[in-house]
């Protein structure tokens, strides 16, 4: 956005080619640490720490860019500074970024040059509606130009996001742009046909480095909701056994690219549960178990997320209980079945924003468990409609936080009575 932000970086080392591309300059460990974020983030039992030796709690939304533009979304109704600061209003303290990996295999593919966001909204909506919409895009980010490229655009976000003191986490949510998921998308597992493993590790590592122009960046994430994919040809791979081999290898691949990033670890079934992590049982089919000496240097580096969309609960006490047994234990020294302790975030929650449901069983409780565990979380989703989805334009979401045009809340009285109340009760750093 600004002219840093346009500044060249040439990357080298072994995982990375030669070529170099836009983005802001690179800022040292020190100045991290002597400022906010005050990073590098580490976690310690239960929690994560800043620098300072403080706690740090995420309390914020997810804000998809991993759709065919592969550009956050919403900037065709509002500017960067507009939504960052409506998130900030609430008392949101940070945001989950999504990306697909298509778009680090297009700069490898492209000698190490991105794609234009100009030329990206054309390939994505049609020669029709593309160059309307990027004038759209520019009328609310003049800041941008033709020259623009996606990269550059999550660049400014993340700059947007130090500005105003808002973490930013960053998750691979698809590896072939598009809505998430199904078991049918060609991205639900290892080796699925649009998920090559050796491009996903690739493009972790690629994010992991450019991340590090990113001061507000503090974490990332392996992979949104692992799922077994219908895929026959490799359905019977899908167990927790090959999940710590591909597992060991992302992680790998962050940290040496990265060693200052948290990174967050998911599970199975659309990453409902990790309890054989929390638990060390066996990794099935084998006899192995989930170990910190497979990690070694940056064990201290290690999150835990789970997502929760059980609507219909009726029984709090029955949603606190499944949350526990999913995941949450892990927070829990004093419960001689979590072996392994580890920070727990809740990273996917929501519900239609269109009616009462904040005021439902499942909002409430799960807004009561996160303040009772001072745990880390995500709600979905910020976005109040979508360039694309699933193949239809402009979107509607009535799960937002935002309306259509991302100009108001879908639900002042879920802000004020909920979400407002949920951020201050959880939020730290």
């Amino acid at each position: 956005m600004r002219s840093s932000l346009l500044s060249l970086l040439a990357l080298g080392g072994s995982i990375f080619p030669s070529f170099s591309w836009a983005s802001p300059l690179k800022v040292t460990s020190e100045a991290r640490a002597a400022s906010w974020p005050y990073g590098p983030l580490v976690t310690s039992g239960r929690d994560m720490k800043n620098s300072q030796g403080d706690n740090v709690v995420y309390a914020g939304a997810n804000w998809p860019g991993h759709s065919e533009v592969m550009i956050p979304d919403g900037l065709r109704y509002q500017s960067i500074e507009t939504i960052v600061s409506k998130i900030k209003s609430t008392g949101m303290n940070s945001i989950r970024l999504t990306y697909a990996i298509q778009m680090i295999d297009d700069i490898y593919a492209n000698n190490g040059k991105d794609t234009t966001v100009k030329d990206s909204f054309t390939k994505a909506l049609g020669s029709t509606n593309g160059p309307k919409v990027y004038s759209e895009f520019l009328a609310k980010n003049p800041s941008f130009s033709d020259s623009t490229t996606r990269l550059q655009v999550f660049d400014a976000v993340a700059a947007e996001c130090l500005k105003q003191n808002i973490f930013v986490h960053l998750d691979n949510h698809m590896s072939k742009a598009a809505w998430c998921c199904s078991t049918n998308d060609g991205n639900a597992w290892f080796g699925d046909r649009d998920y090559n493993v050796d491009n996903w590790t690739r493009g972790l590592a690629y994010m992991a480095n450019h991340g590090k122009n990113w001061p507000a960046l503090t974490s990332i994430s392996l992979r949104n909701e692992l799922r077994k994919p219908d895929n026959s040809a490799i359905s019977g791979t899908y167990n927790w056994s090959e999940w710590y081999t591909n597992i060991k290898k992302g992680t790998s691949a962050i940290n040496e690219a990265n060693p200052d990033l948290l990174i967050f670890i998911s599970g199975l079934d659309f990453d409902t549960y990790v309890t054989p992590i929390v638990q060390s049982t066996a990794l099935t089919p084998s006899t192995n178990k989930f170990s910190l000496a497979d990690f070694s240097g940056y064990t201290d580096k290690l999150v835990l997320e789970i997502h929760n969309y059980q609507n219909s609960a009726s029984n709090c006490n029955d949603l606190k209980g499944s949350l526990y047994n999913s995941g949450f234990q892990g927070l829990h020294a004093e419960d001689t079945k979590a072996v392994n302790v580890f920070p727990v975030l809740l990273t996917e929650f929501g519900f239609d924003m269109s009616g009462s449901a904040w005021q439902g069983t499942y909002s409430t409780c799960i807004a009561s468990y996160l303040a009772e565990q001072k745990a880390g979380w995500f709600i979905w989703v910020i976005a109040g409609s979508y360039y694309i989805r699933s193949g239809t334009q402009d979107f509607e979401e009535t799960w937002g936080l935002l309306n259509h045009d991302w100009s108001n809340w879908r639900s002042s009285a879920y802000i004020e009575g909920g979400l407002k109340p949920l951020a201050k009760s959880t939020a730290q750093g």
